[in-house]
């Protein structure tokens, strides 16, 4: 009896003990499928890639995802798509890429209105910074203060004195409401405390035209659409938006320098992938694009553009956006912006 008893007991703790393997194997397997679905195919890339930008073609994002485009097919080896989906200020190819597959063969050509966007529309159908997964910087574009040659200013000081001494007579032009160079514009407004008036056009184009027929006294558009007009005297830049003077543009001081410290209202560019893109591959394409940024002939043909070229981590990238959410939510706020919808 008492031997009988021993065998069940024996048998028992077998049971449990062949039941506790079955269930850690499990778990191993479980464990070992989640790990190698956080890292990267080995074989990857084994088809083309597609960059989506998410603006129209012949535009400062398209020929900048052109030329990363470009190189990232030389160093992967495989040919990169360029897909341009505008509309709705960028979100049209945003959210593309947000619904996309995260396997490293989908990304976005990001411009900064990726991080002004999230305040400037009642709804977004997704999120800028949860839906995405930061892959790198590629340049930073800096605005230029500029202001009418018959402007009796030549300097940041002369014309926020103007300002004050005529409250509510300066105009500023942009390419649009909500667009990079009106919130740089109201950014300076609120940053030195003057009443001035926005005037709205359609495109930065038309914006330059009237900055240079005098319709409006100032305006802050990206460098490199007035750069020409500088050099030419048909208008005169007395400040860059960047915390550091251009490459492109030595001689003009910073806002900083000029006596409005810390200003810094720039645009960029940078790879977005869609969020849970394997660690792995967003650090291969970090690194190939941070080679590729570092190229001679690509430094040169950015700075030719107006871009100073600008490189470093995901997490880098990801600060930058984050810091640029809060940075234009504030001046939004304060503005009582909406974009057009």
């Amino acid at each position: 009896m008492q031997a009988d008893q021993q065998h069940r007991g024996v048998h028992c703790a077998r049971s449990v003990l062949a039941s506790a393997l079955a269930t850690l194997a499990s778990i191993g397997l479980l464990l070992g499928a989640t790990t190698a679905g956080a890292q990267a195919p080995e074989a990857w890339p084994v088809r083309p890639l597609r960059l989506i930008v998410p603006f129209a073609t012949g535009g400062g994002t398209d020929l900048v995802g052109r030329l990363v485009g470009q190189k990232l097919s030389d160093r992967l080896g495989q040919p990169v798509v360029v897909d341009n989906r505008a509309g709705a200020g960028g979100n049209i190819g945003t959210e593309a890429v947000a619904r996309a597959a995260p396997d490293g063969y989908t990304l976005l050509l990001a411009y900064a209105s990726h991080a002004s966007n999230v305040s400037l529309y009642a709804r977004l159908p997704f999120d800028p910074v949860a839906d995405f997964a930061p892959i790198g910087m590629i340049a930073t574009l800096p605005n230029l203060l500029v202001v009418h040659p018959d402007l009796p200013v030549r300097s940041v000081a002369d014309l926020i004195a103007l300002a004050r001494a005529k409250p509510g007579q300066l105009n500023f032009g942009s390419g649009g409401v909500g667009t990079p160079n009106h919130l740089s514009g109201e950014m300076f407004k609120a940053a030195a405390r003057i009443d001035v008036r926005h005037v709205p056009y359609k495109g930065i184009g038309p914006s330059n035209l009237a900055q240079i027929a005098g319709e409006v006294q100032f305006s802050v558009p990206g460098l490199f659409t007035v750069l020409q007009a500088v050099r030419a005297g048909r208008i005169r830049a007395i400040a860059v938006t960047s915390l550091r003077r251009s490459e492109v543009a030595p001689d003009v001081p910073t806002l900083a320098e000029s006596g409005l410290p810390d200003f810094e209202a720039i645009s960029w560019y940078g790879l977005l992938a869609p969020a849970r893109t394997p660690p792995a591959l967003i650090g291969r394409l970090n690194l190939t694009l941070n080679e590729i940024v570092n190229e001679p002939a690509m430094r040169q043909s950015l700075l030719a553009m107006g871009n100073e070229p600008e490189t470093g981590t995901p997490a880098q990238f990801s600060q930058r956006i984050s810091a640029d959410i809060a940075r234009w939510s504030s001046v939004i706020r304060a503005a009582g912006i909406r974009a057009d919808e």
